[in-house]
């Protein structure tokens, strides 16, 4: 696979992602800012694979706030930007992007949201394409790995061409689906652009805004007239019954018209469903007796077509969200099959719902790695706080400290609220509060929480987890990460003097993996009052080994099964542990070497990798 050929007519098999990256190099792309986040992450990854070779200039934010100004700003150099997060991150980069709106981007500028029906990778399952009405953003929906190239490249063209940002909306199905890809001809990247001084447009001071505002509103009116013939939206199919899909429901219904040739429908495809092409629309309703609207998470599409009837007088059946098709999780082709055959009056097996039956598949939850320096601060803190504190949690690996036998996570909002909503729920209960958060988060969000946890006075204790990098997401570097180790000039920017620097008096530092030392500065931390800090420093093993060339050759041995191992297993929780039979074992090839269990149970040693 070469996603830098510049040449069109070859043909490869893509991820969703891969193909995005594909289009926006097509369209030319100068600029790219992001920050990671499933399912949105092999987006910039492989920007980042590929910048060394390429000349446009990538790069990794601390947030995507700062994603979005950056992208913005170099839209309005004249530069064609790209800005990539997923679905909630939106809503860290919300204030810059409805700005944006308004001032125009002249150079053009993509805003990828990868929203997250399911919630595979996120807590909540937000539908981003309210933001795109929010905002008035042209709003493109691939459901191909091929549209997802296509669209890209027709997003930022559109977006050069009416000086707009445009949103590409894509859900993790569409991300990591893997489909062929006929590549087109690749522009030069543009990294160079001159600003046009404009501040009667581009500083948005109340008088100006209220003239943007309807400006925006007027260029969306010509752009509407524009994807009236959008080849993207479709019509095919005959019968008294529509469809209108968009997203992955259009091939879940593609798949299920193939299957089932019984069932007869009208269809349009919405490929761009904002501004929404009401002309075709309402053309395509005329002489229908009813329309299904196939579209995950919320009735978007829905109320817009609600609305047009209504206003048009059109008397066609609106079915929808609460009708046939729940407000909630990803479709299937089983899910489109019901509603379809729900709406024509035909006959659908009873025992067969929308959702496969997993109630008989065994559970399997996520856990922290085999290895995981969390694992060992978690231990700790168990052993002096109990359940007698309250564990404000973050965004991360860490998360998964709610399990038991750590149960070190009571509450969580989003990235960086470890915080700040310790320092809120300090203040109304007796008990003591202890937050965490990763380095990363730490850079993204939790600095300001910090500041004022000191300026307010409050009484918590921060721990900031610092496996020195991004783990969740794929390892992807941070502020604090040493760029050297990607190859590129030395420099980072260390914790510990952001932490002074912001107040913090009562600071200690130490390798998460020695026992002693969590365990006996934590003791000292809880006998303090005010804001106090323990930074937990140790490398993912995984980011260890793969990206530090660690290579750990010790692993841990049980020497003696017995109760002690059996408290070791029962209490780490480490899936390097197994029972056989009656014995406990340690698998060494899952085993990090961390010895973390050595240090807490005599039956376990230390041994050599055969």
């Amino acid at each position: 696979m070469n996603l830098l050929d510049p040449n069109s007519g070859i043909k490869e098999l893509l991820l969703g992602n891969e193909a995005i990256v594909r289009g926006a190099l097509e369209a030319g792309v100068g600029f790219i800012s992001c920050y990671p986040g499933t399912p949105s992450s092999e987006v910039p990854d492989t920007f980042f694979r590929l910048s060394s070779k390429s000349e446009y200039y990538f790069e990794y934010a601390p947030n995507e706030k700062v994603a979005m100004e950056t992208a913005g700003a170099a839209a309005l150099g004249g530069v064609p930007a790209l800005v990539t997060m997923k679905h909630v991150g939106v809503n860290v980069a919300a204030d810059p992007m409805m700005t944006l709106a308004y001032i125009g981007t002249p150079g053009g500028l993509v805003i990828l949201s990868a929203d997250d029906p399911g919630c595979h990778s996120s807590q909540n399952e937000q539908d981003n394409r309210y933001y795109s009405r929010l905002a008035g953003l042209p709003c493109f929906e691939p459901s191909t790995a091929q549209e997802c190239k296509d669209m890209t490249r027709e997003a930022m063209e559109l977006s050069a061409k009416w000086e707009q940002p445009v949103m590409l909306r894509t859900t993790t199905r569409v991300n990591h689906m893997r489909g062929p890809v006929e590549f087109g001809q690749m522009k030069p990247a543009k990294t160079r652009g001159e600003f046009k001084k404009n501040p009667g447009r581009f500083v948005p001071i109340p008088a100006v805004a209220r003239v943007r505002h309807r400006a925006l509103t007027a260029i969306l009116q010509k752009i509407r007239l524009e994807i009236e013939d959008s080849p993207w939206n479709k019509s095919w199919g005959q019968g008294k019954v529509g469809v209108i899909a968009s997203g992955v429901s259009r091939s879940y219904l593609k798949d299920v018209l193939k299957s089932r040739p019984e069932i007869e429908v009208k269809v349009l495809e919405l490929g761009v469903t904002h501004p929404l092409p009401g002309n075709l629309v309402k053309n395509f309703l005329s002489g229908l007796d009813k329309v299904i609207i196939l579209e995950e998470l919320e009735p978007v599409l829905e109320n817009d077509i609600r609305v047009l009837c209504q206003k048009n007088g059109l008397t066609t059946e609106v079915v929808g969200k609460g009708d046939i098709l729940p407000l909630w999780d990803e479709y299937s082709t089983l899910c489109v099959e019901k509603a379809l055959m729900d709406a024509l009056g035909l006959d659908f097996k009873e025992e067969e719902q929308c959702s496969p039956d997993v109630s008989g598949l065994p559970n399997r939850p996520p856990n922290l790695c085999a290895g995981c320096s969390h694992r060992s601060v978690y231990l700790n803190v168990r052993k002096v706080f109990g359940n007698e504190a309250i564990y404000s949690s973050d965004i991360g690996c860490y998360t998964l400290g709610i399990l038991p036998p750590l149960k070190t996570a009571d509450f969580l909002f989003c990235m960086g609220s470890s915080v700040s909503g310790g320092c809120g729920m300090s203040r109304v209960v007796d008990s003591p509060v202890v937050a965490f958060i990763g380095d990363s988060t730490f850079f993204h969000s939790g600095i300001t929480g910090l500041i004022n946890a000191v300026y307010n006075k409050y009484d918590l204790i921060l721990v900031i987890l610092d496996n020195r990098t991004t783990a969740m997401t794929g390892h992807q570097p941070h502020p604090g990460v040493d760029q050297s180790l990607y190859g590129l000039k030395p420099g980072n920017i260390e914790i510990e003097p952001l932490v002074r620097a912001s107040g913090v008096e009562n600071i200690r530092k130490v390798k998460a993996l020695n026992q002693k030392a969590v365990l006996e500065a934590l003791e000292e931390l809880k006998n303090m009052r005010g804001v106090r800090v323990l930074i937990a420093e140790e490398p993912c093993p995984l980011y260890a080994k793969r990206i530090m060339g660690v290579k750990r050759n010790k692993v841990a041995v049980v020497k003696e099964s017995g109760p002690a191992t059996l408290e070791c297993l029962n209490t780490l929780a480490c899936p390097a542990f197994y029972l056989d039979g009656e014995e406990v074992r340690i698998n060494p090839d899952t085993c990090a070497g961390c010895m973390v269990c050595v240090q807490i149970c005599d039956e376990i040693k230390p041994g050599s990798r055969s």
